[in-house]
């Protein structure tokens, strides 16, 4: 990866998806470009200076002669901030997905003295796991139970306008409101499920870097539900805000789902041996054990504003 210099021509640096290589590989004159996105994950806004001595042609100098990354084809790591079209010219705010954590069902193990998952989702992998896990976590917060589809645990999204200076009763336009979301995870790994219907999901695709994609839409299955609108109880992050809502303004959708482990995780230790580490970590009862950990992330883009996010992860398995 590196850095383009921009400060003289435009440069115009792209790549194709990994469906188009592969029309393009086919070499039977099918190839062709129908679809494109671009992205401004590199620039800083605030380097706008409406005061700059030299005149207006100035204003936008510094961006317009910011380093760009040049491009790369890890779909994973690219367009993180997607550019939209919108026909309202007069907003202030752009919606974005925030992770909600106020629920007892959607906190992740964020204890010091953990060394299983600080700082990420904990994943339990079998049953094994959930049975000691019952003990370890029992004052530290919850994990995921990876080993079947339930409602024990879940990965909750909040989306809206985050900002106190407008009215979260008012509701959120059909333009900026997500009715679909894109998740994405390692299929090595693991999965998506519904926790409201506790169904499986399916993957739409699963590319050359076994990357599943799942989209999931509101009315279809229980992953994708409104948020409630109303002001927020204290300071927006307390438990006894209108069902645990975090966006200050107005809100969009949510979007709720768990992570199953795969077979892969549950029947061999090959990747945790290859890809991970191991630790180890007392029960409330004193009893210390050790645990195969795999430290991974999953991204979640809404489909309307192409605003995503990383969530990292953590698959545990008890040795």
């Amino acid at each position: 990866m590196a850095f383009l210099d921009n400060s003289g021509d435009i440069i115009l640096d792209a790549v194709l998806t990994d469906f188009g290589r592969k029309r393009l590989a086919r070499g039977d004159g099918t190839f062709k470009v129908t679809q494109y996105a671009f992205g401004d994950d590199e620039v800083d806004y605030n380097s706008y200076d409406p005061n700059h001595p030299s005149g207006s042609a100035y204003y936008d100098l510094e961006i317009l002669q910011t380093p760009i990354l040049e491009a790369f084809t890890n779909n994973r790591s690219s367009l993180k901030s997607k550019l939209i079209s919108l026909t309202n010219n007069n907003l202030l705010f752009l919606p974005e997905l925030v992770l909600n954590r106020n629920s007892a069902q959607t906190y992740w193990q964020l204890t010091p003295s953990s060394n299983l998952s600080t700082g990420s989702f904990l994943v339990s992998v079998d049953s094994d796991t959930n049975t000691v896990l019952n003990l370890t976590t029992a004052t530290n917060g919850g994990y995921l139970n990876g080993n079947e589809v339930n409602k024990d645990n879940w990965i909750r999204i909040d989306q809206g306008l985050n900002t106190v200076k407008l009215d979260p009763g008012n509701s959120l336009s059909a333009e900026l409101t997500e009715q679909q979301y894109m998740i994405q995870i390692d299929n090595r790994l693991g999965s998506i499920s519904d926790v409201n219907t506790l169904n499986a999901g399916s993957p739409a695709f699963i590319d050359d870097d076994q990357i599943a994609t799942y989209y999931v839409t509101q009315n279809v299955g229980g992953y994708v539900e409104d948020c409630s609108p109303g002001p927020l109880t204290g300071d927006g992050n307390v438990k006894g805000s209108p069902e645990y809502e975090v966006i200050t303004g107005p809100r969009g959708t949510k979007l709720q789902f768990g992570i199953l482990s795969s077979n892969n995780l549950k029947v061999s230790t090959y990747l945790f041996d290859t890809l991970g580490s191991q630790v180890t970590q007392a029960d409330t009862l004193g009893v210390t054990n050790t645990y195969n950990i795999l430290n991974s992330t999953v991204k979640v883009t809404g489909v309307t504003t192409g605003y995503s996010m990383d969530i990292p992860v953590t698959f545990c398995r008890k040795v």
